[in-house]
């Protein structure tokens, strides 16, 4: 009876069949019943240390109501998302994530990370330089980029072959033999839109042969991580954050979103649930309630948030600005082809129209200050032409 009663209790915790807050019904006293003093001894220290657990968990729940949920800063921001992925001291937190994404197990598992800062440039004056948000060397010497973009460019794929090739690159040292040369793994969390071919939020990918599908190589992996269908799923009732280690983190950058004004409440509530048995997600919390409360940070937070929300306004302006021109170009040209009864007219009327507020659009991109090649790739117009825009500006 007595070992029935202590399987009992240890199962029924490991499987939740009660609340740590019952055993509060169960007392010293109830034991004297007992003959066997060493079974009585056993029974009492389980009783004592579960509900050692309970207060650990009451004072874990009471920690989690002191974050100031209106208050937090949006993680998808990269400014915030490096302040908690990107620090020394959350480091514990970021290899968490990494193995979450990679799926890393058993031996794989990644154990240590070193953070590193660098500029990702090319070799001519005009090159592009962009310091890369997140960079780690694991301890098997493979660099992971981790890049967080709130708003879509329309240039994520090429922009992470580049980043990639830049890293892969960069390891390479006079006399460096090619052998020596270690996997580069980038990994991109978008919030927007980007792979139509599937509805899955998390797509790899990697060197494969064309008709067999065999992987060539394991040097490049390439990560896109689209946040509005992680909601989707959400949604949908789809996910499952209890048992899926990914979702549970991915979801913690969903719970604001700055672009709406809103905060996934629901989201919240379930990763609150959750952090009472999660040590990491604990600590997430706690950073991320710090970081959004700190005058300092949230100043910074506040500067780096106007500039995205700015530059996304500029290329939403110059979609819809090249939208108008194409459409004004296009009757202006039929008119005057019309007129003329040549079709000569339309097309020059049509690219004589498309020029003028492709120019206009590129020169309200640029007061902005945003990248030129960023607005040459949007607009369609040669560097040549940025250039002197930039000039007229006086930039």
């Amino acid at each position: 009876m007595i070992g029935y009663l202590i399987v009992t209790l240890f199962y029924a915790h490991k499987i939740h069949f009660f609340r740590f807050d019952d055993l509060r019904l169960l007392s010293y006293a109830n034991l004297k019943s007992v003959d066997d003093r060493l079974v009585r001894k056993i029974i009492g220290k389980m009783i004592y240390y579960l509900n050692k657990q309970c207060e650990g968990k009451r004072m874990t729940r009471r920690a989690m109501k002191r974050i100031y949920l209106t208050k937090l800063v949006d993680l998808k921001i990269d400014f915030a998302f490096k302040e908690l992925f990107g620090s020394e001291k959350n480091k514990a937190i970021t290899i968490v994530f990494l193995n979450a994404i990679l799926k890393r197990t058993g031996r794989n598992v990644i154990k240590e990370v070193t953070f590193n800062n660098l500029e990702i440039g090319g070799d001519h004056e005009e090159d592009k330089q962009s310091r890369l948000d997140i960079l780690v060397t694991t301890q098997d010497q493979h660099q992971i980029n981790i890049e967080i973009q709130f708003t879509n460019q329309y240039d994520m794929i090429k922009r992470s072959l580049y980043y990639w090739a830049r890293l892969y690159s960069n390891q390479s040292q006079k006399g460096m033999a090619y052998t020596k040369l270690k996997p580069a793994i980038v990994i991109n969390i978008l919030n927007f839109h980007l792979v139509k071919e599937t509805t899955s939020y998390h797509t790899t990918y990697h060197l494969h042969e064309d008709e067999e599908s065999f992987r060539l190589t394991d040097v490049m992996e390439v990560h896109f991580i689209e946040i509005p269908k992680l909601l989707k799923q959400w949604k949908e009732e789809k996910l499952d954050p209890w048992s899926d280690v990914l979702a549970r983190w991915l979801l913690l950058l969903s719970i604001v979103d700055q672009r709406k004004s809103y905060i996934y409440e629901d989201i919240f509530k379930e990763l609150e649930a959750i952090a009472v048995n999660d040590k990491h997600l604990q600590d997430a919390f706690t950073s991320w309630n710090e970081l959004s409360l700190d005058p300092k940070e949230r100043q910074a937070y506040e500067v780096r948030l106007k500039q995205i929300l700015d530059q996304e306004a500029a290329v939403n302006e110059a979609k819809w600005r090249l939208e108008v021109a194409e459409k004004q170009a296009l009757e202006r040209g039929m008119e005057k082809g019309i007129e003329k009864g040549i079709e000569k007219g339309i097309e020059k009327g049509m690219e004589k129209g498309m020029e003028k507020a492709t120019a206009q659009v590129a020169r309200k991109m640029l007061e902005k200050h945003m990248n030129v090649e960023e607005v040459a790739e949007i607009t369609g117009l040669p560097i040549e032409r940025m250039q002197e825009i930039k000039a007229e500006l006086g930039l």
